[in-house]
C-alpha cells in the first residue's frame, strides 16, 4: 500500500472519529468541562499570537472568546491550542479542539472530504508575494526563475504552482512546515520571494530585522476566504458557532458596541430588542440563554471593533477594511438577520 493511499485512509478514519465525537454533543461537552478548546495560530500577528506573558491576541483569538462569551458570559472560558498548518485539521478531526479558528482558507475539499464545516468568513484575503527591494522587481510577473519560500501543507503551495504554471514561468519552491522556518529562510536569503496570504505578509514583514527593506508586490493571485471550522456531524454546535459570527456582523450593522450595548438594551428598535434578548427567544434553539448575542458584544465587541483592534489602520499592520467592511459600506461582510 503506497503512502498516498495510507494517508487517505488515515485521514478518513480521523474524520469519521471526529463525526462520532461531534454527534455526542460538542456543546454539552464544552459546558461540562467549563471552557472552549480552540485551535489557533501561535505566531501570526493580528490573527493569533501569544506574548511573552502568555497573553493571546488576534482576530481568530477574539472569535474564540466570542463563542465562550455566548456560552458562559465569560471571554476567559477558553483554552488555546497552538497549531501549525500541518496539525490543525487532525486536531479538529480527532476532537483535540472543539473549534479551529486559525487563518484557514475555506475550500471545497476541506469542506467535504476532511469532515469539516466552515461557519463563515471572518477575513477575506488573497495570496501575495514579498520581496527585498534590492531585488529590483515591482511585479510578481518578474519572478520567473525565482526561488520562493512558503509553508507546506497549505493552499498557498498549491496556488503558487498554479500561478507560475499558468504564466509559463519556471520557479523553485523552498517549503517548510512552520511559519517561523519560512521567515527565517527568507531573511537568510535562501529564496528570492516569500508567499502567503497578504495579511500574513504584512504581519511577517514586521518580524524582519529591517522591515523597510522589503515590499509586498501588488498582485493578489488567489481567493483566500479565512474562517473558523468545526467537525461535521454536530448541527447544534455548528449553528451556535455560525451565529456567533453572524452576531458580530449584525452588531456592527446595528451600531452596537462594547461601550453602548447596555444603553441600547432599552432601545425600541425591534432588531435591537431581538438581538439583546428583550423580545423573542433566539437562545433556546441553540442551547443558550436569550441574551447570548448581548453577551458577545458586551465582552468582545462587534466585528468592526475586533478588526480595528487587531489589524486595522491604527495597528502596526495598518490594514484597511476593504472587502472586510460591511456590505452597506462597500465591503462584502453580510449576515442573515436574527428574527
Amino acid at each position: 500500500m503506497n503512502k498516498h493511499i495510507t494517508s487517505l485512509i488515515f485521514g478518513a478514519s480521523l474524520a469519521l472519529a471526529g463525526i462520532s465525537a461531534a454527534s455526542a454533543g460538542t456543546l454539552e461537552d464544552v459546558k461540562a468541562k467549563g471552557f472552549v478548546q480552540c485551535g489557533v495560530n501561535p505566531s501570526l500577528i493580528g490573527f493569533g499570537i501569544a506574548d511573552e506573558k502568555g497573553e493571546w491576541s488576534g482576530i481568530d483569538v477574539d472569535f474564540c472568546r466570542a463563542v465562550a462569551s455566548a456560552i458562559f458570559n465569560d471571554p476567559t472560558k477558553v483554552k488555546f491550542s497552538p497549531l501549525n498548518a500541518k496539525e490543525r485539521f487532525t486536531a479538529l478531526q480527532s476532537g483535540e479542539v472543539d473549534l479551529l479558528s486559525r487563518n484557514t482558507t475555506w475550500t471545497m475539499s476541506r469542506d467535504s472530504s476532511l469532515g469539516l464545516m466552515f461557519v463563515g468568513v471572518t477575513y477575506y484575503d488573497g495570496q501575495g508575494f514579498m520581496v527585498r527591494k534590492s531585488l529590483g522587481v515591482s511585479s510578481a510577473l518578474e519572478l520567473s526563475g525565482a526561488k520562493v519560500c512558503t509553508q507546506t501543507g497549505t493552499t498557498t503551495e498549491l496556488n503558487l504552482a498554479d500561478y507560475f504554471r499558468s504564466h509559463n514561468m519556471p520557479y523553485e519552491v523552498v517549503a517548510f512546515e512552520k511559519n517561523e522556518e519560512v521567515l527565517q529562510a527568507y531573511e537568510a536569503g535562501r529564496c528570492d520571494a516569500y508567499t502567503t496570504d497578504a495579511s500574513g505578509l504584512y504581519a511577517e514583514r514586521l518580524k524582519l530585522t529591517n522591515p523597510d527593506d522589503h515590499m509586498i508586490l501588488p498582485e493578489i493571485i488567489s481567493k483566500e476566504p479565512l474562517g473558523p471550522a468545526v467537525r461535521q456531524g454536530d448541527d447544534k454546535w455548528f449553528t451556535l458557532v455560525k451565529w456567533t459570527y453572524f452576531a458580530l456582523i449584525n452588531a456592527e450593522e446595528l451600531g452596537l458596541t462594547k461601550a453602548n450595548i447596555d444603553e441600547k438594551k432599552s432601545s425600541d428598535n425591534p432588531e435591537i430588542k431581538r438581538f439583546v434578548g428583550a423580545e423573542g427567544d433566539f437562545g433556546t434553539p441553540i442551547g443558550l440563554t436569550s441574551d447570548w448575542a448581548y453577551r458577545i458584544v458586551k465582552n468582545v465587541g462587534n466585528y468592526g471593533e475586533i478588526f480595528d483592534a487587531n489589524v486595522g489602520p491604527s495597528t502596526k499592520l495598518g490594514i484597511a477594511r476593504g472587502l472586510n467592511n460591511l456590505w452597506s459600506k462597500g465591503g462584502i461582510q453580510y449576515a442573515p438577520p436574527i428574527r
